[in-house]
């Protein structure tokens, strides 16, 4: 009986264990060149934008971060493509194509819109979060003075925010 109770124990515990608040999708392309980060501390993405050579592959990539643009990492070539997301949207997919550089880059929203850049060419990927209510949070990977080598994403579970900062910024 004692035995029983420790296992049900056991079992009840595991079941209110919280889920993972991490996943990664792990990179593709040929890699090479110099890595890249997209992390930032100024709150969750806002926005993409991404640049192309004309009918070819990404040559570059900027994440915006609340009301701010980071680093941008490859190249600017061309018109720039951007989204900006909606109050309260996230990017909950990317897929494209790859081979010796990204081909093509496609970001999908949690309200369902997307981005699309790029030929659809060469070798398909599709990254998602491994558990429900994950967000993208950081790409990674390499470029050179060409273009994007390869892409990696890492999806986590938003953290509440502390808005006392947002509030000293804005005056509100």
């Amino acid at each position: 009986m004692l035995s029983f109770l420790f296992l049900a124990v056991l079992w009840a515990s595991c079941m209110t264990a919280p889920l993972p608040q991490y996943s990664f999708s792990p990179a593709v392309g040929s890699g090479g060149g110099t890595a890249f980060s997209t992390e930032n501390e100024n709150g969750p993405i806002t926005g993409i934008r991404l640049w192309e050579t004309s009918s070819s592959y990404i040559t570059g990539l900027q994440l915006r971060y609340g009301f701010g643009w980071g680093q941008m990492f490859g190249r600017e070539l061309n018109s720039v493509q951007e989204l900006i997301l909606n109050e309260g949207e996230s990017f909950i997919q990317v897929s494209g194509k790859y081979q010796t550089y990204i081909y093509q880059l496609i970001f999908v929203t949690s309200s369902g819109r997307s981005l699309i850049v790029g030929q659809p060419t060469t070798l398909s990927f599709n990254f998602y979060p491994s558990h429900p209510g994950q967000k993208l949070v950081i790409l990674s990977g390499t470029y050179n003075t060409a273009g994007l080598l390869s892409i990696a994403a890492h999806w986590a579970v938003p953290q509440a925010q502390d808005n006392s900062t947002n509030q000293i910024l804005t005056g509100s």
